[in-house]
């Protein structure tokens, strides 16, 4: 997230959730459709996507993230009057009737694991990443998250690889992940925040919008 206001550790009064607002019904597959324009020519799962190129988001792409906030709220601060589809923005103070403090407590935990409840993947996601990952390995990962330890953990289980086969890194900003994506030469990333999207699309990088 941009330093002024959406950097995941950073220490600002109003918290933008570090994931983006929750879709109905997500769905995993391989690949997704480009937000705004096809991917150029190249091998891999039939769509001209080379797989060995291709790396996803983690938080509303590979995990249900949003589900978890919603966990948390209920389970530890008995905040039981909140839905999926009330989160609707960035700034979870614009569109959630619940104290800042709380909220950065609940995202805090979130990224550092300090929660019962499980943080679930999104639907069909063992078999896609199962499937790229063992058969054009390692599959890589870029998320905004400021460490990546601890979703790479769950990462393991959730995808079924073997630590080999897969490769997590976090940069702690949204607008870092085209500097890092084109450090490892992907061409095509798999992402849930539309202006993520535009970024790497200036920076060269072919961006999938998972919807």
């Amino acid at each position: 997230m941009p330093p002024d206001a959406d950097t995941l550790g950073g220490p600002q009064a109003n918290r933008r959730f570090p994931f983006p607002p929750p879709r109905k019904r997500p769905v995993m597959e391989p690949p997704a459709s480009p937000a705004r324009r096809p991917p150029s020519a190249g091998a891999g799962l039939g769509t001209g996507i080379d797989p060995r190129r291709l790396a996803f988001d983690i938080d509303g792409v590979i995990a249900d993230t949003m589900r978890l906030f919603l966990d948390i709220a209920r389970e530890d601060y008995q905040i039981a009057d909140l839905a999926y589809d009330d989160i609707t923005c960035y700034t979870l103070e614009t569109c959630l009737g619940i104290a800042p403090t709380i909220i950065r407590e609940i995202v805090d935990r979130l990224l550092t694991g300090d929660h019962r409840a499980p943080l679930r993947p999104m639907p069909g996601v063992r078999r896609v990443l199962n499937r790229i990952g063992r058969r054009y390995g390692p599959l890589r990962l870029v998320t905004a998250r400021p460490s990546a330890t601890t979703i790479h953990e769950w990462l393991l289980a959730a995808s079924g690889l073997a630590p080999g086969e897969i490769e997590v890194t976090a940069t702690g900003d949204y607008a870092a992940k085209a500097e890092v994506l084109q450090a490892k030469g992907v061409a095509f990333f798999v992402e849930d925040r539309l202006d993520t999207c535009f970024l790497l699309e200036a920076a060269g990088i072919t961006p999938i919008l998972f919807r």
